[in-house]
């Protein structure tokens, strides 16, 4: 779905990041990923629903072989702010004793759940955890979460697209922007 479909509802405020300038900058960051796990095996685990983009075209950009696996957990209602309490809806499927996981996110808010996240795979006896999110909103942030790649910062605004959703609406939107204020209030 193209902008185009929604700014005749006005539901967007503005563009932040276009489909071109979000699929080179996971260019970028697969270069990176690929330079610092080279001769490892690598789990990328997605986290459902909203990285579901993000993981397909960071994965599509790696020239390597790599297993995939997904976790659904929820801290969101369809409000538009963390709630704090975090689920498991889907677990993983996969062992991940002695494994290099790197958690593949579209965006760190509060760093809640992530925070979360990130100590429960650590849990598990994984070789090593590590984070990559496609946004990142250092003014939201609650918890200090260690992102070793990060493919934007973006202000402290609700963001739709390429995944990330408001009541289930805008996952399939090819850009990343603002959703304007009278959507969810």
């Amino acid at each position: 779905m193209d902008r185009q479909h929604v700014e005749s509802e006005l539901d967007l405020e503005q563009t932040l990041f276009t489909e071109d300038e979000i699929l080179a900058r996971l260019r970028e960051m697969a270069a990176q990923i690929e330079a610092d796990y080279e001769g490892k095996d690598l789990l990328l685990v997605g986290v459902l629903k909203g990285a579901v983009m993000v993981m397909a075209d960071l994965a599509r950009s790696l020239d390597r072989h790599v297993e995939m696996d997904w976790m659904a957990i929820s801290s969101y209602g369809s409000g538009t702010t963390s709630s704090g309490v975090v689920r498991i809806l889907k677990d993983l499927d996969t062992d991940l004793t002695g494994r290099h996981v790197l958690i593949v996110e579209d965006i760190i808010d509060t760093g809640l759940t992530l925070s979360w996240l990130v100590a429960n795979l650590r849990s598990r006896g994984p070789a090593s955890v590590e984070i990559a999110t496609l946004l990142r909103k250092p003014e939201a942030l609650q918890m200090d979460v260690d992102v070793t790649y990060v493919g934007f910062d973006i202000p402290n605004a609700f963001v739709v697209g390429y995944g990330l959703d408001y009541a289930e609406q805008y996952r399939n939107l090819r850009c990343i922007g603002t959703l304007a204020p009278h959507v969810y209030s």
